[in-house]
């Protein structure tokens, strides 16, 4: 599907994306609401709401609070942004099922794991957390998801 997303903007920027036609990405394969919420996303950067020049100046938590207000960003979404384009080293998304089952897996014999307990074994591993989550992913699974 992103391919063919991909394929429709001759250059995939904010402005472009604003030009496609809905009834082009839909045949993309993107749902009503994907659309609904890329041409939002779109709409944030073309306008400038985003701080896009700001955001290696600012912490992670002030860069979540500011993805978390466009429609279909949840925190999860502008955590995994941290971690894979901004390359943020100390990033802890304790929302992600791979990382709670890692924890389990590796630290507590396969038992369940509440997030609180997730968040007290990840102490440990500050400030490099990201860099921890992606082995606990490893943990699970060794050939990492290309992209």
């Amino acid at each position: 599907m992103w391919n063919r997303f991909e394929a429709l903007p001759r250059r995939m920027t904010a402005a472009n994306v604003l030009k496609l036609k809905v009834d082009d990405m839909r045949a993309a394969g993107l749902s009503a609401r994907k659309v609904e919420y890329l041409v939002d996303l779109a709409l944030h950067f073309d306008s400038g709401r985003l701080r896009v020049n700001q955001w290696q100046r600012m912490d992670d938590e002030a860069i979540i609070a500011e993805l978390v207000a466009i429609r279909g960003i949840g925190r999860w979404t502008a955590e995994m942004f941290l971690m894979f384009h901004l390359l943020r080293p100390d990033v802890l998304p304790l929302d992600d099922a791979g990382l709670i089952k890692g924890i389990s897996l590796n630290y507590f014999s396969g038992e369940p794991v509440s997030r609180s307990e997730a968040r007290e074994v990840a102490e440990a591993w500050a400030p490099w957390r990201s860099v921890a989550t992606w082995y606990m992913w490893r943990s699970l699974e060794p050939t990492p998801v290309a992209y």
